[in-house]
């Protein structure tokens, strides 16, 4: 049962003085990555502050998903906050997995207007375009590329590119230059070693070919709906131009990844790039921080851009989470203290300085936020072109239509990009029909 708000002022209760007999044990639960690792450091602040004892969930990516929705579902008590992906904010507000956090928000004065827009819509907001707020903004996070700027600034590599293509080996702007990189890099001698263009996302089992195929199909005229109707898909989801974007994912696939590439995510990429087997990567700006610290390729050695746009449009794929308070939590109030805690504009900017991505727009606005990081410019351009997935209570079954129609066409080989697409339609209509939306 959702609890009833009626809460003192958190904030006032961030104290070393709050004494023992206040004092709570807290789970937070989120996945198993770097900014995990960060967060738990950051942590350690609000532990002295507060007097209470942090203990930390974190699940691999794969396994994210079906292991955190099984305790929500259940009802279970392991998590008293939850850093949850984008796409569940619609089932956790509708089935009251996740407090309401309106009062709350209203009571510490914390203004949603204060956070970057995409991140309030992307993770906060059930109904989308309404003002009722189920978390806050947590991490800010969108599909980006990674590149080899060493192997780019080669001078007999620049001479001989102008010559085949006819532009500049550089970060590219649109779709058809990183396609013409990849080409380029794809088998070629770098230094001794066979190196490939680019990896890419080509998981099956839980996102991964969805959140990459994304960054294409939304620029050539993909999109989820239409203004008038949400879920009025036909002729949108597979448009003409949506299934010239998938053509070009899988010819980017064909032609210029690495060989056993067929079922990689984010670490897969991670790894094909920091050993230095592709020229680009595409993955999570997440990645970033331990991209540029990294001691084969980090420093100069690596550039950053966003999500090239395509002859339809600008876009790239939003990730990122915000962070809520479970329901089913017997420490509720302690858990709103953390929220209180972390939204504060110091701990904010601390979580950028430890590789957090702050979503606040008292320091991403900042004007020494650009020049902060090598990447902090790439990531502001990204997240001002993101657009996300489905977060409907149903995403998980749209997801997995998803999943299985691209993956079929793009490694597989099965069938038309047309057929996989009217397929996909066929697959989300009959899913809205079944949750009463058609």
């Amino acid at each position: 049962m959702k609890r009833t708000l009626t809460l003192t002022a958190a904030v006032g209760l961030l104290c070393a003085g709050s004494g023992a007999a206040m004092a709570d044990d807290l789970t937070l639960c989120w996945a198993a990555w770097d900014p995990a690792n960060a967060l738990v450091e950051l942590s350690r602040d609000f532990e002295e502050q507060s007097g209470h004892t942090m203990s930390f969930e974190f699940v691999p990516w794969p396994n994210f998903a079906d292991r955190m929705l099984n305790e929500l579902n259940s009802g279970g008590q392991l998590c008293d906050l939850m850093i949850g992906d984008s796409q569940w904010i619609g089932g956790s507000a509708e089935s009251g997995h996740y407090v309401q956090l309106n009062d709350f928000f209203d009571e510490q004065g914390i203004d949603m207007a204060d956070f970057i827009p995409a991140t309030v819509t992307g993770y906060a907001e059930w109904p989308k375009g309404t003002p009722n707020y189920w978390a806050l903004p947590a991490f800010g996070d969108v599909v980006g590329w990674t590149y080899r700027r060493d192997w780019f600034e080669r001078p007999e590599l620049q001479e001989e590119f102008m010559a085949t293509y006819g532009h500049e080996l550089a970060a590219p702007e649109t779709l058809e230059e990183l396609m013409h990189i990849a080409e380029f890099f794809q088998g070629r001698d770098i230094d001794g070693t066979t190196v490939y263009g680019a990896s890419i996302y080509t998981e099956r089992g839980s996102e991964g070919i969805t959140m990459g195929v994304t960054n294409v199909l939304y620029n050539y005229g993909f999109d989820y709906g239409s203004p008038d109707d949400p879920y009025a898909i036909e002729g949108i989801v597979n448009s003409p131009g949506a299934v010239e974007g998938l053509e070009f994912y899988r010819a980017l696939y064909e032609c210029c990844t690495p060989p056993g590439s067929s079922d990689w995510y984010m670490s897969e990429n991670i790894d094909a790039y920091r050993s230095g087997q592709v020229a680009m990567q595409m993955n999570f700006a997440f990645i970033w921080p331990g991209v540029n610290a990294d001691e084969n390729v980090g420093g100069d050695r690596s550039g950053y851009f966003p999500n090239p746009a395509g002859p339809a449009g600008h876009y790239a794929q939003l990730g990122g989470q915000g962070i809520s308070v479970v329901s089913y939590s017997d420490s509720q109030d302690a858990a709103l203290e953390y929220i209180a805690w972390f939204a504060q504009p110091e701990v904010q900017e601390r979580w950028w300085e430890m590789g957090g991505y702050s979503a606040l727009r008292a320091v991403v606005e900042d004007p020494g936020f650009a020049d902060s990081q090598p990447y902090a410019q790439t990531f502001l351009d990204s997240m001002a072109i993101v657009k996300d997935f489905w977060a409907e209570p149903a995403y998980a079954d749209l997801l997995l239509a998803m999943q299985d129609r691209v993956h079929n066409y793009v490694v597989a080989g099965n069938g038309t990009a047309q057929e996989a697409l009217d397929g996909l339609v066929e697959d989300w209509v009959e899913i809205f029909e079944d949750e009463g939306l058609r």
